[in-house]
């Protein structure tokens, strides 16, 4: 099954290049912090289990998307994977993982503290997670897929609410990844222009999703055409874990539950 949504960046699509790397970031970032049994919320195509797998003892990912869950067991068929629409972590035991990843999903939760949560629940004590999502502050138009995006003190004070202790940080990038972006903030621009009427954020998402698929993905490919190596040549090396969750393009906190 091939979910090449502008939503779900491509390994396999040159002009979706830059957003994959920038996501494969957040589980080379998360290699040194993982151990034991590992729970991924939200696996998606699997991208990080070839990164995280040897790092751990055990490894279940789970994802809401069935077909995506049925290619995850064929291609690892050593790794568990289950389908579930979360949250809560229906059938996940509290106090079972050692750590817990969740990458670009709470973007999508709609009772985002009850995902958090429940995360908390299945870490064992003294278990960490670690969760990426977008930083508001970089966000190029009303993405009409997240039920909501965040700044920085905005998750901090969320995830305080629910962690004993929280580690903000964000996943940056060198000249290469903001070059790249601001031409990406440009050719959106010229885009909204005409959006005179502020649509994309009064209309409902559910009405923006087919435009926005279509736009983005021309954007994408207009990118790759105008600017060549520039999108090609980006890798996940360019992009850099920051001390300082405001100057990352998404935010990289790292969350722990007490002994």
């Amino acid at each position: 099954m091939a979910t090449y949504t502008t939503e779900i960046a491509s390994d396999k699509l040159v002009s979706d290049n830059p957003i994959h790397q920038r996501l494969l970031k957040a589980y080379i970032a998360a290699k040194p912090l993982v151990s034991g049994k590992l729970l991924e919320v939200g696996c998606g195509e699997g991208r990080g289990v070839e990164e995280l797998l040897n790092q751990v003892d055990t490894y279940l990912g789970i994802d809401k998307i069935q077909e995506v869950i049925d290619d995850l067991k064929q291609k690892y068929p050593t790794v568990a994977f289950e389908q579930a629409v979360i949250p809560p972590f229906a059938g996940i035991e509290s106090n079972s993982f050692d750590t817990v990843v969740s990458f670009q999903v709470i973007e999508h939760i709609q009772n985002d503290k009850l995902f958090l949560e429940e995360i908390y629940r299945v870490l064992k004590p003294g278990g960490k997670a670690i969760i990426s999502t977008p930083n508001i502050r970089h966000t190029l138009s009303r993405n009409p897929w997240h039920i909501r995006e965040y700044t920085a003190k905005e998750l901090v004070k969320l995830c305080e609410e629910v962690f004993d202790k929280v580690n903000a940080m964000g996943i940056g990038g060198n000249d290469k990844v903001w070059n790249y972006h601001e031409q990406n903030r440009k050719s959106v621009n010229k885009i909204m222009r005409f959006d005179i009427f502020d649509l994309q954020h009064r209309l409902p998402a559910a009405v923006l999703r087919f435009p926005y698929e279509i736009l983005n993905r021309l954007n994408r490919k207009k990118l790759h055409k105008q600017q060549g190596n520039a999108v090609t040549d980006i890798s996940h090396a360019d992009y850099q874990l920051v001390d300082h969750p405001d100057q990352g393009l998404d935010l990289f906190y790292v969350l722990e539950k007490r002994s």
